[in-house]
């Protein structure tokens, strides 16, 4: 099999078939592609929904409705697509991640697919990610670099010269304009080589959310499968439907503490986590007592630095990360690299 599709649901099921009809018909190149889409418990009804669309359509023989039996976030529902694919008897060559908010545009998905085939050298490869505004008027940022100690303070501080200073650090410089090497990229529209996953191994479900794709990026590019973000395939994405976190007078979601700790803690030791930690409350610090001084508002979640020192400072904190009720290892599916939790990242 040339490519499969893995497309998670979470309770936007009529959007997810909207997405299923999208890739169906942006991969007519490759008539052996299938899809697997993933309902990470919903809880309402969206696994019928799903199975009901497939057998309406015609799609059965194309796609496949899988029904986790735990809502573990995003990289728990790749894993177990992935697991799904490599337990097929025709392995795919490429795995395509596409966001059940996700439209690949016309020729996206053979972009991808094209690039990957022609530069061997890369592992992953990204799209370039529009809102429904279109292509030029309405582009998202969703190619990066790494996270570091530089970037955090970067980010926080909000001074124009020590971003000037600092711009080869900076986490989201502006969008390339051609098919350029990057750090990481988010996984709204993403096609990975199997041999990744055969030789880097899944993504880690230790992220509820967040730095997930970050890490995986990473851990393939140590191990000699870089990203490359390819410009010309173009995807339509609506944006955080399923999450709901949009609105920044809410407050930003535990899990996100909870994944930038894991990553920082996981890929470059406590030391540095704690030195991102300081500099990560000292520039926002500042940046708040600037930003009082000349009467401008700061822009950030609700209460953001205070539930960031209660998260990384406070003793014995126990965040609620994930829902209750992680399945035994019993109930997932077959064939797959299994995934160890990071000592001290909670």
């Amino acid at each position: 099999m040339k490519l499969l599709a893995i497309i998670i649901n979470y309770k936007t099921a009529e959007m997810t078939v909207e997405a299923i009809n999208a890739f169906l018909r942006e991969c007519n190149a490759y008539p052996d592609a299938r899809a697997v889409v993933v309902d990470n418990d919903s809880q309402d009804g969206s696994f019928e929904t799903l199975s009901r669309a497939v057998d309406e359509r015609g799609w059965s023989n194309r796609v496949d409705v899988l029904a986790s039996p735990w809502n573990g976030g995003f990289a728990w529902g790749v894993n177990y697509g992935v697991r799904h694919g490599l337990s097929l008897e025709d392995v795919p060559e490429y795995f395509y991640l596409q966001n059940s908010d996700a439209f690949p545009d016309e020729a996206a998905i053979e972009k991808l697919v094209g690039y990957l085939d022609s530069h061997e050298e890369f592992g992953i490869a990204g799209s370039y990610i529009h809102g429904t505004g279109g292509a030029e008027n309405d582009p998202h940022t969703t190619a990066f670099r790494f996270p570091s100690v530089a970037s955090e303070f970067e980010a926080t501080l909000g001074v124009g010269l020590v971003s000037k200073l600092l711009a080869h650090k900076v986490v989201s410089p502006p969008l390339p304009t051609v098919n350029t090497p990057v750090g990481w990229l988010a996984g709204a529209s993403m096609l990975i080589r199997r041999e990744v996953f055969e030789n880097v191994g899944l993504f880690d479900d230790g992220f509820f959310l967040y730095f997930e794709e970050t890490d995986f990026c990473l851990r393939a590019a140590r191990a000699g499968y870089p990203t490359v973000y390819v410009r010309e395939s173009e995807v339509t994405h609506i944006g955080s439907v399923s999450t709901g976190y949009q609105d920044l007078s809410q407050p930003t979601p535990t899990y996100w503490y909870a994944s930038r700790h894991r990553y920082f803690l996981k890929n470059h030791g406590r030391g540095t986590l704690w030195l991102a930690n300081l500099v990560y409350i000292v520039g926002g610090l500042l940046r708040r007592v600037r930003y009082a001084i000349i009467r401008r508002p700061s822009h950030e979640p609700k209460k953001h630095m205070r539930h960031f020192l209660r998260f990384n400072l406070w003793p014995g904190r126990k965040p609620d990360v994930h829902p209750p009720g992680r399945p035994s290892s019993g109930s997932m599916p077959p064939s797959g690299s299994p995934i160890t939790p990071i000592q001290g990242t909670s």
